[in-house]
This record gives C-alpha cells, sequence and structure tokens, in this order.
C-alpha cells in the first residue's frame, strides 16, 4: 500500500549535543537501520525530536514533498534509500519486468520535487546500477551497497566543500550571513553552506554568524538556529528583511548559501529569498558564495531560465504551524525558490575546487575533476 500510515514515529527527549566529527542530530538518524530508512523529521523541529521509519518508497516520496526531509543532498540519499525500498517490494524473476517496474517507481519518487536536481541525479543513479546487473536476485543488494555508497560519498564531499570554503569566511569579528538550512540536516551529514561557516570554526576562525529566519518555512530560525546550538556555534537570528540593513552598517562581510540546482553557466536556484541577498550584498560590495556538491551542478541546462521553479501551497504562506496568520480568503503566491543570476555569485565552492567566473568553464572543470 502508499499510504502514509507505513510511517512509524519514534520520538526523543531532549538533543545529544553531537560532537565535532559526528553529527547524531542528521537527517538519515542511522541511514539504513535494520532495512528501514528512518529520517529526523524536520517539521518537527526545534520543539520535538522525532524520528520515522519508513518502510515505503512511496511515503519516503511523500516525505520529500512534505518537506519532512528537505535540502538537496539529503533529498538525494533519501531518494536512493526510497529505490532500495522499491527493489524490495517489485522483485521479480523476471528481469525486463522488475527493471521496468523499478522505472515506473523512479520516476514517481523524483516526481516529489522538481527543482532540486539531487533527487533525479539519485534516482537514476540508482537506475543504472540495475540495469547494469544481469542477475534479478543481485539488483536488490547492489542497490542497498550503492544507496550506502551515496550516503557516505555525501559526507566526504560536504567536508571537502568545508576545507575548501573555510578560507572564504571573514576575519574575527566580522560576520557572515547565511540563508535557509544547509547543514547536517540538509545533508546526509556536516553540510554544505552551514559547513564552509562550522569548518572555519573548527579551525579556530571566530567571526559573527548570522542567520535569516527563511519565511514561509523558517528554515533559518528553526532548523539552523538549532543546528549551530548543538554546534556550540553563537549565533544572531535574523528577519529576512533585516538583511540590508545590517549589510549597509558593515555587520555583513559575506554571505554563503546553498543551491538545489546550478546551471552550467553558474545561475543557481535555491530557497526564495537567494535572489534578494544577491542583490543586497552586490548593491554593498559584498562577496556572495555558493556551496554545494557538483552533483548539483546540471550542464544540460544552459542558464537560469531553464530550471523549473516548484510553487507550494498558498496556506503555507497564510498560516503558519495551523493558525492562520492572514485573513481568510487571502490570495497568496509561494515560490518555494528563485533564481540568482551568475552575475550577482562570487564564487561556487564545490568538493573539486572554488569555482569563478566564468562559470561555464570552471563548473564543466570542476564536474570532470569530481
Amino acid at each position: 500500500g502508499g499510504n502514509r500510515t507505513q510511517s512509524t514515529e519514534n520520538r526523543r527527549p531532549g538533543c545529544p549535543h553531537y560532537p565535532t566529527g559526528r553529527d547524531q542530530c542528521q537527517t538519515l538518524h542511522n541511514g539504513y537501520w535494520d532495512q528501514i530508512p528512518c529520517l529526523l523529521d524536520q517539521t518537527r523541529l526545534p520543539h520535538e525530536q522525532v524520528t520515522v521509519n519508513i518502510s515505503d518508497y512511496r511515503v519516503a516520496a511523500a516525505a520529500i514533498t512534505d518537506m519532512r526531509v528537505r535540502g538537496a543532498p539529503a533529498i538525494g540519499v533519501t531518494a536512493a534509500y526510497a529505490m532500495v525500498l522499491a527493489a524490495a517490494e517489485l522483485q521479480s524473476r523476471e528481469r525486463d519486468h522488475y527493471i521496468g517496474s523499478l522505472r515506473q517507481a523512479g520516476s514517481q519518487i523524483a516526481a516529489a520535487r522538481p527543482t532540486a536536481v539531487n533527487l533525479g541525479w539519485a534516482v537514476r543513479r540508482m537506475l543504472r546500477v540495475a540495469e547494469a546487473e544481469p542477475d534479478p536476485g543481485s539488483i536488490l543488494p547492489k542497490l542497498e551497497a550503492e544507496a550506502r555508497r551515496i550516503q557516505a560519498e555525501d559526507e566526504e564531499i560536504n567536508r571537502r566543500i568545508g576545507e575548501h570554503g573555510r578560507v572564504l569566511m571573514p576575519q574575527d569579528g566580522e560576520g557572515v550571513l547565511t540563508h535557509c538550512n544547509t547543514g547536517a540536516l540538509a545533508t546526509s551529514a556536516f553540510g554544505t553552506a552551514l559547513g564552509v561557516i562550522r569548518a572555519g570554526w573548527e579551525k579556530g576562525g571566530r567571526f559573527r554568524v548570522y542567520n535569516t529566519e527563511t519565511r514561509p518555512w523558517l528554515q533559518g530560525a528553526r532548523l539552523t538556529s538549532w543546528e549551530f546550538q548543538q554546534l556550540g556555534i553563537p549565533a544572531t537570528l535574523i528577519a529576512d528583511s533585516a538583511a540590508g540593513m545590517m549589510m549597509l552598517n558593515g555587520d555583513i562581510s559575506c554571505v554563503i548559501t546553498g543551491a538545489d540546482r546550478i546551471a552550467a553557466n553558474g545561475d543557481t536556484a535555491n530557497k526564495i529569498g537567494t535572489y534578494a541577498l544577491s542583490v543586497l550584498a552586490h548593491e554593498n560590495g559584498i562577496p556572495f558564495y555558493i556551496a554545494a556538491p557538483t552533483s548539483t551542478v546540471d550542464l544540460s541546462v544552459t542558464d537560469g531560465s531553464g530550471i523549473k521553479i516548484e510553487e507550494r501551497p498558498q496556506h503555507e504562506v497564510t498560516a503558519y504551524g495551523g493558525m492562520p496568520v492572514a485573513p481568510s480568503g487571502t490570495v497568496a503566491y509561494n515560490p518555494a525558490f528563485d533564481v540568482t543570476p551568475n552575475r550577482y555569485i562570487t564564487a561556487i565552492v564545490t568538493e573539486a575546487a572554488v569555482c569563478r567566473p566564468p562559470f561555464d568553464d570552471s563548473l564543466r572543470r570542476a564536474v570532470d575533476a569530481a
């Protein structure tokens, strides 16, 4: 069946402080655990820690759509495990039928959210493994091994992004601003843009950290502030609309965000509000950085005009936590992402290199080197 009763919840009181080098509160809390992926439900943070055991690929896709798991790398890893669940459910001794069923399941998983390139990337990678295996009985263990590999690779990639990017962080006493959530919750571990900030602090940097609230889901307020607390990194939460004033006043020396899809020319789709921050940074002469794995680079898309932007339900803007914040009948527009043109991006930090303009060349070299 495909109903959501197949997900079970486990509540954990409090939150263990996760030490440097291990993220005990990451999204894929125990990865692939007794054949069931275990996700930390991000819609319940910071007030509750609820892990959700997902035993069906349809429920995994629903968890992505409903943002119980979010962040491009974490979505990719979850999609890989969803393909394992699909393979376990759809097993057949008739290979062509088995592969055809897996392709159908993969299409359903990949459609869960349209903008994050890592989702389709992970599904395609898993399908290639299945299609290359002649023995139907070996497809499931091969897919399980590949999902584990994708998860382990993501953590290593994030740490390399952090190592490349930490040299871009401001001097002690200066400020860096980040947007949305790009830490261990958004990845398999460590994080991308937040991981760069973390790497800078782990190497002794003591720059000031600011993070936006990130309306309408408040990923910055709920998730990023929570992660910084677990890491012991002092951070100041600001309203989204306060960023410009703080840049003008000299409080912010650079901005770093993650990405959900990067076009071949460097145009970058990321959480709504990123474009506005890039324009403000440009106006104030402040570097604007993107941190993302090369799996987020989509060389098949020439520029940002080819990136499909997900539109989410109106009620996410007109209500919060089930409580209305606007009059009944209010019409709302709710794009989940926007596209930052490459001209506003100072550099894109990947696991292979820090890419600088012209991005057509530097991004392709990074992808080839990864």
